[in-house]
């Protein structure tokens, strides 16, 4: 009986994924780009019925919570970062919550205290910026650089005093920092090492990837990211201490991080009921030693991270692609535009073309976002900017360290357009023909 059931489920999933295959091709049909009517987006969600389906197959088990499909993901993200341990969260910025929260656990060995300091790039996200201020930390804002949108190292060691006990690096846009600086100067004064990767999934520095050198990383699928699970995270580290810290946190601050299933009710360790609390017998399921939160995604979502994963390397070429042929045709305009520089031993993984008007442009930023908008072509800004200039930090406590006079120039003057995959070559087409066209008219009116 149990065996003829099993064959009607099969039948049964084969016939709905074949509906949902014919469905997607119906519904996501490609439509024709139309130059100066159609949306050049600066990023968004590349999928096909592969996803549809991996999230069917997940909703017809109906587990919902982490199952198979969040330990599988887990796990090949690790073997692609080569970390020892993945842990997936419901975003990014959960994500960046969960790293900075575990360094700050009493559970931890060596954990951060109230009022230590992390140095961290003026131009950031908030949510890179808000963990620090929520763990009753004190955030130190150093400049960065123009062309490479990220920290300026010789700020960052300036930064450094006795209270310096952290460093919080975003890998802005995808483009990596020099990590054997910044990890040579956390082995010199003790310092842990964030990586913010949430733009920089794929990328390379050296021989590694992006977010297997510091003690902890971040990323995040986001439908505009690298790969995207609708909302999600994931928090990377080679520490096991912390690894089990991390677990914990995202699940209510519970001291049980055995995998839980129908077939193991008592957990992989079976002692679950042989702890005790306050002199009583308790169950070890609702035994809490951190100050936690629900932080933990859906099986559903992680089975269309996996349909993702296995098209990272497209992916990442194609933004390779799309970045080298903007690159190119817009170094025509390089005496009026900053374009983006990579450090020599980076292997980027671009999340978008990044450049800055300069100073002595006869335009403005704001000129130039305003054809462009003008022409479908979607811009942004980069990030917060300035992020001390935020209304939000106006009476946060943030000890600012240098001149953050460069971080007023991207604040003033920087933006990015698009690089990732859904761009094809009739896009890019008319974004670097709407940029000739700009120049064009502009040294028309600057010659009169």
């Amino acid at each position: 009986m149990d065996d003829k059931k099993d064959l009607n489920e099969k039948r049964l999933r084969k016939e709905i994924f074949s509906k949902i295959k014919e469905f997607h091709s119906l519904k996501f049909a490609d439509k024709r780009f139309i130059p100066g009517k159609s949306k050049v987006h600066y990023g968004g969600r590349v999928f096909d019925d592969k996803e549809m389906n991996a999230m069917a197959d997940s909703l017809l088990d109906f587990w919902l919570t982490l199952g198979r499909y969040g330990d599988e993901f887990e796990s090949k993200l690790a073997r692609f970062l080569n970390v020892k341990h993945v842990l997936l969260a419901n975003s990014g910025s959960s994500a960046n919550l969960l790293a900075v929260s575990a360094l700050c656990s009493r559970s931890f060995s060596r954990h951060l205290n109230p009022r230590d300091e992390v140095i961290t790039p003026a131009v950031t996200f908030p949510t890179t910026l808000n963990p620090i201020l929520q763990n009753n930390l004190i955030p130190v804002l150093v400049d960065v650089e123009v062309d490479t949108c990220n920290m300026d190292l010789s700020a960052a060691k300036k930064a450094i005093t006795r209270k310096t006990k952290a460093i919080f690096v975003p890998h802005t846009l995808g483009n990596p920092n020099d990590m054997d600086e910044i990890m040579a100067l956390s082995e010199k004064h003790g310092l842990f090492v964030i990586e913010d990767c949430c733009d920089a999934l794929g990328s390379r520095y050296g021989i590694k990837q992006a977010g297997a050198f510091g003690h902890m990383s971040t990323f995040s699928f986001y439908p505009a990211h690298h790969i995207t699970m609708g909302e999600g995270g994931a928090v990377a580290t080679d520490d096991d201490e912390l690894a089990k810290i991390t677990s914990s946190l995202r699940s209510w601050g519970r001291a049980c991080y055995c995998k839980w299933d129908e077939k193991n009710p008592n957990g992989t360790c079976n002692s679950r009921f042989k702890f005790k609390l306050d002199g009583q017998p308790w169950d070890h399921r609702y035994l809490y030693t951190n100050i936690g939160y629900n932080m933990k995604p859906l099986d559903l979502q992680a089975a269309m991270g996996l349909a993702q994963l296995e098209k990272l390397p497209g992916f990442i070429k194609k933004r390779k692609e799309n970045f080298a042929r903007l690159f190119e045709a817009l170094s025509a305009y390089d005496n009026h535009l900053v374009l983006p520089r990579a450090l020599d031993r980076s292997d980027v993984s671009w999340f978008a073309f990044p450049m800055s008007v300069r100073e002595d442009a006869p335009f403005s930023r704001q000129e130039l976002l305003e054809w462009l908008n003008g022409r479908m072509i979607e811009t942004r800004m980069i990030f917060a900017g300035n992020i001390a200039k935020q209304p939000a930090y106006k009476d946060a406590n943030i000890r600012i360290s240098g001149n953050l006079g460069n971080s007023d120039t991207v604040a003033r003057n920087s933006f990015f357009i698009g690089v990732y995959p859904g761009i094809d070559g009739l896009q890019l087409d008319w974004v670097i023909d709407s940029f000739r066209e700009f120049m064009a008219n502009t040294a028309k009116k600057s010659s009169r």
